[in-house]
């Protein structure tokens, strides 16, 4: 046990040592950051500001057209050949014409647009609606002679409050969309760690071998003793450079939200002002949030749904679990190989089940509880993915006892599998081995 703790320190400590490891857990939640603040922030910079002049052949769509912070809607009484001549010359003063044909009611995909310069999807998406929504509003007052603030008083803004009912009878109220997300984030941050990691323990196998390093250790440990040692020492960095980035991430946001928190609190107050002088009624909830001055609370209360206790020792479990049990498995193929592109005929069995864990992953988001949901969440092989995106929805105790056990169980058996393939591979030189003669290593006796 001495001898693999000696193991342990020096892999972790070389690596944490490294520049590359300080580098990327500093760089790693600036990139994070970076990817879901850009965009919202190039997006704000960039807003599309468009002035389109409207020909309605109709004559339904006068000044009922809304405008946003995008579009400006005009309304020019002339034939659309002279529209398209103004905007075309250098003196125009709308850029773009939307061309609303007269058989519009009955054929809605005649609409038209011109431009010089394209509008964004926003812009164009925004007009979709507003069409779309005075279209029904003709017909539903054709139907049934109601006025137009009879038919917008048709459309309630309506919110469903999700209950899951316990053993015991009792309901507990939930937040799918909460769920959803920090679900899909521990299913993808496992996925992604067991991928980097894993392929470390190879490299290192396979590098250690081609230097020849691995004959002078297994002089003085057994082979087994040397792979444990290497796999829990990468594992323990993985563990170091994960809360690295939760504490790293933590302060960036508290930082963001010090500096631009009432600015943010304000732009989010504007623009529910601003939807609900459009329509009310959609926005009546927002508004409520907007007036009680506590967006973050009503946050909080949709957090507080979620057992986080469980969802963070679950994460931790799996995370564990699902890296020793592929860690395994990837310092077996290091072993089995001389050079990391022998590697790839025996990458695929490993890393199947992992790309498709997570491709199910988005499935059984949708459906939870599913029979899809229950079995990839059992089976070891994806259930560190899946099983973590089904937690934060809440699973019944005997599912997530019996995945455990199910893991640790296969984690056992790999390792022995494993342990076996690299006891024999890491001393094999200058030959590639197939399947059929790694068989032959599993199940012999030394």
């Amino acid at each position: 046990m001495n001898k693999i703790n000696l193991i342990i320190q020096r892999e972790y400590l070389t690596r944490v040592k490294k520049k590359s490891f300080l580098i990327m857990s500093i760089v790693g939640p600036l990139l994070f950051a970076a990817i879901m603040v850009v965009p919202i922030w190039l997006a704000s910079e960039d807003d599309d500001s468009q002035n389109v002049e409207v020909i309605d052949e109709t004559g339904l769509f006068i000044n009922k057209l809304q405008n946003n912070d995008e579009v400006n809607f005009n309304y020019e009484f002339r034939s659309l050949k002279e529209a398209q001549e103004e905007l075309n010359s250098k003196d125009r003063k709308y850029t773009a014409i939307l061309h609303i044909p007269s058989v519009v009611v009955t054929h809605p995909k005649t609409v038209q647009l011109f431009y010089k310069d394209k509008p964004q999807g926003s812009s164009i998406e925004h007009m979709k609606r507003e069409i779309a929504k005075n279209i029904e509003d003709k017909k539903l007052q054709d139907l049934y002679n109601l006025s137009y603030d009879q038919v917008s008083g048709l459309r309630p803004s309506i919110g469903i409050v999700v209950n899951k009912l316990t053993e015991t009878g009792e309901a507990e109220q939930k937040s799918d969309d909460i769920a959803m997300g920090l679900g899909m984030v521990g299913a993808f941050v496992i996925y992604m760690f067991i991928f980097i990691f894993g392929v470390q323990v190879m490299r290192g196998v396979i590098e250690e071998k081609t230097n020849r390093i691995i004959e002078v250790l297994i002089s003085s440990v057994k082979p087994f003793e040397l792979m444990m040692g290497k796999i829990v020492g990468i594992a323990m960095v993985a563990l170091t450079q994960i809360a690295l980035w939760v504490v790293l991430s933590a302060g960036i946001y508290a930082g963001v939200m010090a500096v631009f928190g009432d600015e943010l609190a304000a732009t989010q107050k504007a623009k529910i002002e601003q939807l609900e002088s459009v329509n009310p009624e959609a926005t009546k909830g927002l508004a409520e949030v907007s007036a009680g001055g506590d967006i973050v609370s009503k946050l909080s209360a949709k957090m507080s749904t979620i057992n986080f206790p469980v969802v963070l020792g679950c994460f931790l479990f799996y995370f564990i679990g699902g890296y020793l049990l592929y860690g395994s498995l990837f310092a077996s193929v290091g072993a089995a190989v001389d050079n990391e592109t022998d590697t790839q005929q025996f990458m695929a069995p490993i890393t199947i089940p992992l790309i498709l864990g997570i491709v199910m992953a988005q499935v059984v988001m949708q459906n939870p509880d599913g029979t899809l949901a229950f079995w990839a969440s059992i089976i070891p092989f994806t259930s560190p993915i899946v099983m973590m995106v089904r937690v934060p929805f809440g699973v019944e105790t005997w599912e997530v006892v019996l995945s455990m056990v199910l893991l640790a169980a296969t984690f056992v058996g790999t390792t022995f599998m494993a342990g076996k393939i690299y006891r024999i591979g890491i001393l094999m030189y200058g030959k590639k081995p197939s399947f059929k003669e790694i068989g032959k290593w599993i199940f012999t006796k030394l």
